[in-house]
């Protein structure tokens, strides 16, 4: 067993020989620290940036990043594109906000490259109706003929002196089957009216109600399209043109306006929230991590000055990772922000190991020197062995195509060696200079004497016990899942993201559309006949598809309604408005008209409106604000319907320019939208609408191939680095210690800390996603060094009682320690970081477990099985 200490006795002599160097220059080697590491951390604080894309976190040589990239040098202008939400009380007051909105916007090109706003174009406008089904347009005809009569009215009389007429005559024929029709008109200006007794926006949306489309949510919004001029010299690009729209919806009186609400949302603006939720939760959990590590440290090493030690060892070992970090990579990505945490935690680790050896060396009575050489000498190579296999952990995402991880593993892999340069360095300069008070070795913990207790009587149950634990967790490994969809990992709480959610069933929005790019508009359209013809796709549209069908049957039934309603159109000037008494006697007539319904079809909905003016005190600003409510939209509604009729043959040469710039390429190309049959949140969904189109389209793109792919190469790479960091640290293990047995004595704890992990996924509903994937390679290179230490300790002293060394209280607090770094982390507003807190919390909280219980069990049965054999 002495075989293994004999080999490594010159890298023992080297790290003795460095210690003793750095005791004996410690006040120089402290300056040298403390200026590298005020110079390195000014230069990452200058230089290091952040880059919340998910997409951007993959290679991008794989297939579906090539198609994405295809796609935007394609159509640049649907690039980094901003969505401007605007809603209000009804659909006429959000169609005007939206238009002052897209004209204030179209007035800025310093700050917005284009803006679309398809409804308000005067093309749509005019030709709206021209894009109804047949079925549709013939049903608005109908209304439009039968509501003549009452529009004249009001046409004549646009007050409430002419809604009492109105209604006057549509009581005449309350009781009959045709009353039916006026329920949908008393329900609406009765929930008009009802907001305006509680003093809610109220408007009554004449559109809504001659279209008979409902008063829903989606009726009343409507949606502007930004494409931003990014400052790419910015950490925040998008931040200028975001400020510029809150600032034009303040300006507008739009951004208080109780009426109406201005929300934006879209990748460039979600990014950002994002990175700011990163920003401020990251700082957070830093500090809290530090708080954390420094409570347990002070706990575990019970000396002001070793916990001083291992922090500025700490503090200099970040500082020059940071360094490290923005030199190299240059910008962090939502998985490499955590390497700070992971950083305190992990040299946290090897600090406690160094400290508590030394303590232990001054309490069997050696001076300082001696016991920093002892320490170099007794833990030195362990700690640098498990540098190397945490290293390897991280480092095991390099080869990956998961660039978000490897940048990770690039910058935390070396980190570890910077860590342990740092603590064999920094850590025992400080106690150079700050020696630690001598004392008697301190007695082991009272749980250290329990658990000791049982694995001296239990050794065997133990082994038993974690063999079971193990079987019966593996059955678990078939349900594990991994979430692929990008939105699940960011806060809900943010505007962009609520924003998003709130809109996201509205048929307009289509956010799982995919796109596939055609060499030809005829091509497109041959691939979208293709695509249409799966089961799992609704429609596949292409620019052709603006192009209305049935023309000739449409344009006949839009002439023959405008012929019925030409007496609107050459009315005279109309009645004058009515004065204060009129009003009020209107306003009586009206109360008095509906509470007569009192049978019928529409009795119901009468008696609710009734009811509802019953409400109103009937004073003159009252009724002026209950005019406005009932009757504001109807002039302007009445405009744009004098205009839809007056619709013509529409051709593909009279598209409007900007909507064929979006569907057709300068060079050609052009774009087919495919949209999915079912609900593609959820993932086995998701996964058959892309296997489907991708069968006929092997090159499409849009978010649900990018969501599935990206998913696909993540979970390949997770395959691929947990398999190299096992293999590789396995190899490390047999290399270094010179023994097969001793080497699966190591990993046996670690697999079964490894199962246990993805069972617990399951169990508490803790899925693997796009940031906590890394756990379980992390689970090998970071847990290994709990179990190199037992074995190192066992093998140096042939220690049969593990528990009552510094070793094991060291690898508990060092455990302990890494944990309360991963709760910080887990604690992150952001729900990605905030899930690898979690899940590495649960992995070196089972991993310790199994080091100081199942570990030691299974030393001491290859011990009293070496004992009877020899």
């Amino acid at each position: 067993m002495n075989a293994t200490s004999e080999d490594m006795s010159l890298g023992r002599r080297i790290l003795v020989r460095w210690v003793d160097l750095v005791r004996r220059s410690a006040l120089w080697v402290l300056l040298l620290s403390i200026l590298t590491s005020a110079g390195a951390l000014g230069y990452a604080v200058g230089h290091l940036g952040i880059n919340t894309s998910t997409k951007e976190m993959l290679s991008e040589d794989l297939p579906f990043r090539r198609n994405d990239r295809a796609m935007d040098q394609a159509f640049p202008q649907l690039e980094h594109q901003i969505l401007v939400v605007v809603e209000a009380a009804s659909a006429e007051q959000a169609e005007a906000a939206a238009a002052r909105i897209a004209e204030g916007l179209t007035a800025r090109p310093e700050r917005f490259r284009s803006v679309f706003y398809p409804e308000g174009d005067p093309f749509f406008r005019r030709n709206g109706l021209v894009y109804l089904d047949l079925e549709e347009l013939e049903s608005l005809g109908d209304r439009l003929a039968a509501a003549q009569p009452m529009l004249a009215v009001l046409k004549e009389d646009m007050s409430l002196r002419g809604l009492a007429g109105v209604l006057e005559l549509a009581a005449e024929e309350a009781e009959s089957t045709a009353a039916a029709d006026l329920v949908p008109a008393l329900e609406a200006m009765a929930e008009t009216v009802e907001a305006l007794a509680d003093g809610r926006p109220a408007a009554l949306s004449w559109q809504a109600l001659l279209a008979a489309g409902g008063s829903g949510p989606e009726t009343r919004r409507r949606f502007v399209t930004v494409r931003p001029v990014l400052d790419y010299g910015s950490l925040e690009p998008a931040a200028p043109a975001i400020a510029g729209i809150r600032a034009l919806a303040d300006t507008l009186g739009l951004a208080g306006n109780g009426d109406v609400r201005v929300r934006i949302t879209g990748q460039s603006v979600m990014l950002q929230d994002e990175l700011k939720s990163v920003r401020e939760g990251i700082g957070l959990v830093g500090l809290l991590s530090f708080v954390l590590v420094a409570t347990l440290l002070t706990i575990g090493l019970r000396s002001f000055r070793l916990v001083a030690a291992t922090l500025t060892a700490l503090v200099a070992g970040l500082a020059w990772t940071a360094f490290f970090a923005a030199a190299v990579v240059g910008q962090l990505n939502l998985i490499s922000v955590a390497f700070a945490v992971l950083f305190i935690g992990l040299s946290v680790d090897f600090g406690i190991h160094f400290a508590l050896r030394v303590e232990e060396e001054i309490g069997r009575g050696a001076d300082l020197g001696e016991a920093l050489r002892g320490a170099a000498g007794g833990v030195g190579g362990p700690l640098t062995l498990t540098a190397v296999a945490a290293a390897i952990g991280f480092l095991s995402f390099l080869p990956t195509t998961y660039r978000g991880l490897s940048e990770l593993g690039l910058i935390s892999g070396s980190g570890m060696f910077i860590a342990l340069f740092a603590n064999l360095t920094v850590l025992p300069a400080v106690l150079a200079l700050m020696p630690p008070a001598g004392g008697p070795v301190a007695a082991p913990l009272r749980l250290s004497r329990a658990v000791q207790g049982l694995i001296e009587s239990r050794a065997r149950a133990i082994a038993w016990a974690g063999l079971a634990l193990g079987l019966l967790a593996i059955p678990a490994l078939f349900f594990a899942r991994f979430d692929d969809d990008p939105l699940n990992l960011r806060d809900p709480e943010s505007a962009s993201v609520a924003t998003l959610l709130d809109i996201i069933e509205d048929p307009r929005v289509q956010p799982y559309d995919a796109t596939v790019l055609t060499e030809s508009l005829e091509a497109a359209a041959e691939q979208a006949a293709r695509l249409a013809a799966l089961p799992e796709v609704e429609r596949a549209v292409t620019l052709l598809d603006y192009v209305p069908g049935d023309q000739d049957d449409k344009l006949a039934i839009i002439e023959e309604t405008a012929f019925f309603l030409t007496p609107l159109w050459h009315s005279g000037a109309g009645a004058a408005p009515p004065g204060p008494e009129d009003r009020h006697r209107a306003f009586e007539a009206l109360k008095a008209t509906a509470a007569a319904i009192g049978e019928g079809p529409a009795a119901a909905a009468a008696a609710r409106f009734a009811a509802a003016l019953a409400r109103l005190d009937g004073s003159a600003p009252v009724l002026e604000a209950l005019e406005r409510a009932l009757l504001g939209h109807l002039p302007g509604r009445l405009d744009a319907l004098a205009e839809a009729l007056q619709a013509g043959p529409v051709e593909r040469a009279d598209l409007p320019a900007d909507l064929v710039a979006r569907k057709l390429a300068a060079d050609g190309r052009s774009t087919v939208e495919v949209t999915p049959a079912a609900d593609l949140r959820a993932r086995a969904q998701r996964q058959r609408f892309v296997d489907a189109v991708q069968q006929v389209a092997p090159d499409a793109t849009g978010a649900p191939i990018i969501i599935t792919e990206a998913g696909r190469a993540v979970v390949e790479a997770f395959f691929q680095a947990a398999g190299t960091a096992v293999l590789l640290i396995t190899l490390l293990l047999v290399a270094l210690l010179r023994s097969v047995r001793d080497s699966l004595l190591v990993m046996a704890p670690l697999g079964l800390a490894a199962v246990l992990t993805v069972a617990a996924t399951v169990v508490f509903d803790l899925p693997f996603n796009f940031a906590n994937v890394i756990v379980l390679p992390l689970l090998f290179g970071l847990g290994v060094a709990g179990g190199i230490h037992m074995v190192a300790r066992n093998r140096a002293e042939a220690a049969a009682r593990l528990m009552h060394t510094s070793t094991s209280r060291a690898v508990l607090f060092s455990a302990l320690t890494t944990i309360g770094s991963f709760c910080a982390l887990a604690l992150s507003s952001h729900p990605g970081t905030a899930s690898m807190g979690k899940l590495l919390t649960i992995a070196i909280g089972l991993s310790m477990l199994t080091s100081l219980i199942v570990l030691p069990a299974l030393l001491r049965l290859a011990h009293r099985s070496g004992t009877s054999s020899g």
